[in-house]
């Protein structure tokens, strides 16, 4: 059988009527929503959707912060046959969110209160669309808006009517049919539209559920964006197949506020399960770690002893344990009734595991969570991916890999010539299976690079070790990826800064999963030279004032993308460089940098100056004016 993402819904529901599926606080505490009191919301807003005309195949768009309304929506949207769009929240109203309702054809937006100006700000741009359902009470609405207490007043209405009308429709829907549009980060004015059908989520759930038990009794916040399919599958189907229920953070008025927020729910929810990303992970450790020390002296230090001591008797995990460190179990145990079972109350005291998705965790954290007793399992996948390919879990782990293959799939490390490697030999990740997405949304000539035979090629470097354990390396082509996962084409932007500036030759940004974007730079030292003789014609070049009036001008033309600057909005301000270190000499075919069709051969460009760019991540590194960056345009 190949169920639709409908088929799984029913057939949870059959099994778990009664059972809580989501949680959510509005106002005090959080209020759980049975499986069948989901479905009926669902189905009810399905039924206000058909009422406005929707047709199997439509584009309906969601923007709304991480709520009840948000997966009941695309739940009601699914049930018509319709096409979501889940859009981030992150998107600014300029060419970001404009482009992806145009390019997607949406006719329909379903979005929050907090999200309305967007929408409002860019209406008359977006003459197709045929309504903007808007899911929270407004003092007053603007033309084509409609609250959602009309769609689903009108709603039942239809259903009165027609009480199979949501059902005969739903049975119409195909599992190759498109479920979502899920919009990559591109940098410049053409992010590719992933399409993922019915079958590509339900076969990712079953994949997904061969590395993890999820009993009915589990609880999970998800606390990472919802219109991410890492969201969709690890959080809420994979909950849902398994009967098992789903919180979402509290909303506060402003980001921050709902920042605030996480820990609390937390604490509230008692999740047992939780997905993390990088840039979550390493702020959970920094708490962690601060209310340890603000604890003394002895508890610091006790702390601190107990974790080097569980580093040591885990090792990676799967190997834990052995030969002489079983001496160290009793006085773990000890620690861990005294200190790590109290760090663990701070999540609410259930917490198993966490999956951490998008970007690679660092070892250090990894080796950190297991040690107190809440692994933070490293998986691996890729929105195309529908994303789920590989996971470590509790029952097969290794720290430091990316888990093992989720089941069944194909996967085949490959060289440049797309010929498969054996064991432990580094090449691109390529995969087949049912998770492997439709394609991009009209842009057949991505889908044709990417989709080759049935076989995914993802621009990921890794190789497989002998026990089935993936280990990616990182980026196999030039995508960078940013700390919360997101991944984004650099070379739209460093065309931009040396295309726009007098000052600027070459440009190589940087970013493996850190907490900004460094870029390394190459000067026109003369441009330079003319500019300091035409500010301060009492400087000679050798002067250090000199050097800093270069320096400071270089930044500047780097600002330029930013807010106020002549270039604002070109770019997604987090993708662009924070911190620069200056080069010297050119990249060139001489000195290796360069290929014969004048690229810049990225890889070897990081090899050569990964000093350099570890120190644009070390305390100071985002000032310019240092000793390295004067010694480069001397």
């Amino acid at each position: 059988m190949r169920p639709t993402i409908i088929d799984l819904l029913n057939t949870s529901v059959e099994k778990y009527a009664q059972n809580p599926f989501l949680w959510e606080k509005v106002t005090t505490e959080f209020v759980s929503t049975t499986y069948l009191e989901t479905q009926q919301q669902a189905k009810l807003f399905a039924a206000g959707l058909l009422n406005l005309g929707v047709k199997s195949g439509d584009k309906i768009a969601l923007l709304s912060e991480g709520r009840n309304a948000w997966i009941i929506s695309e739940l009601g949207i699914l049930y018509t046959g319709a096409v979501s769009v889940p859009l981030s929240i992150k998107l600014e109203e300029s060419n970001d969110l404009i482009f992806r309702l145009i390019h997607s054809e949406a006719k329909f937006i379903v979005v929050s209160g907090g999200q309305l100006r967007k929408i409002r700000t860019i209406a008359s741009l977006l003459p197709d669309i045929e309504k903007v359902i808007v899911l929270d009470e407004q003092q007053g609405s603007e033309e084509k808006e409609m609250p959602l207490s009309n769609l689903l007043s009108t709603g039942a209405e239809y259903l009165k009517k027609l009480p199979e009308s949501v059902n005969d429709r739903a049975k119409t829907i195909q599992p190759d049919d498109i479920a979502t549009i899920s919009y990559t980060s591109g940098t410049t004015a053409d992010p590719k539209g992933v399409m993922l059908t019915h079958r590509n989520y339900t076969a990712n759930v079953e994949q997904a559920l061969t590395l993890m038990t999820i009993p009915t009794s589990f609880r999970t916040l998800i606390i990472l964006p919802l219109d991410h399919c890492f969201a969709h599958v690890a959080g809420f189907y994979s909950f849902m197949a398994s009967g098992a229920s789903v919180a979402t953070v509290q909303s506060g008025k402003t980001g921050l506020e709902t920042l605030k927020n996480i820990p609390i729910n937390i604490k509230e929810i008692k999740p047992n399960l939780l997905l993390s990303v990088p840039t979550l992970a390493k702020n959970f450790k920094r708490n962690i770690e601060s209310s340890i020390h603000a604890k003394g002296p002895v508890v610091k230090w006790l702390f601190y002893t107990a974790l080097k001591m569980s580093y040591s008797y885990n090792k990676e995990g799967f190997n834990k344990g052995q030969g002489i460190h079983k001496l160290k179990k009793p006085l773990l145990n000890l620690f861990d009734k005294i200190l790590f079972t109290k760090v663990r109350e701070g999540f609410g005291g259930q917490i198993e595991y966490f999956i951490g998705g998008g970007a690679l965790l660092d070892i250090d954290l990894q080796r950190f969570f297991y040690a107190i007793g809440m692994p933070m399992f490293q998986g691996y996948g890729l929105s195309e991916a529908t994303p789920i390919i590989s996971s470590n879990g509790l029952k097969r782990h290794k720290l430091g890999s990316s888990g093992y293959l989720v089941s069944p799939l194909e996967l085949k490390i490959c060289d440049d010539n797309g010929n498969a490697l054996p064991n432990f030999q580094k090449g691109e990740i390529v995969i087949k299976g049912e998770n492997v997405m439709k394609g991009y949304y009209k842009n057949e000539k991505s889908t044709s690079e990417t989709i080759k035979n049935g076989w995914l090629h993802t621009g990921d470097m890794g190789y497989m070790d002998n026990d089935g354990f993936l280990y990616v390396m990182g980026r196999f082509k030039s995508l960078l990826i940013s700390s919360d996962g997101e991944k984004y084409s650099p070379e739209g932007i460093e065309e931009a800064i040396v295309e726009n500036s007098y000052f600027i030759d070459q440009v190589v940004l940087y970013n493996n999963q850190n907490q900004y974007t460094s870029s390394l730079i190459v000067p026109n030292k003369e441009a330079l030279k003319r500019y300091v003789h035409r500010k301060k014609p009492e400087l000679t070049w050798e002067s250090k004032e000199a050097k800093e009036l270069a320096l400071n001008k270089l930044q500047r033309e780097v600002n330029a993308y930013r807010k106020g600057g002549k270039f604002e909005g070109m770019f997604p301000e987090r993708w662009l460089p924070s911190a620069i270190a200056v080069i010297g000499e050119p990249f060139t075919e001489q000195n290796g940098l360069v290929n014969s069709t004048m690229k810049v051969i990225r890889g070897k460009v990081e090899e050569r100056y990964v000093d350099r760019i570890t120190a644009l991540y070390e305390t100071g590194g985002k000032e310019i004016i240092n000793e390295k960056n004067i010694e480069a345009i001397s």
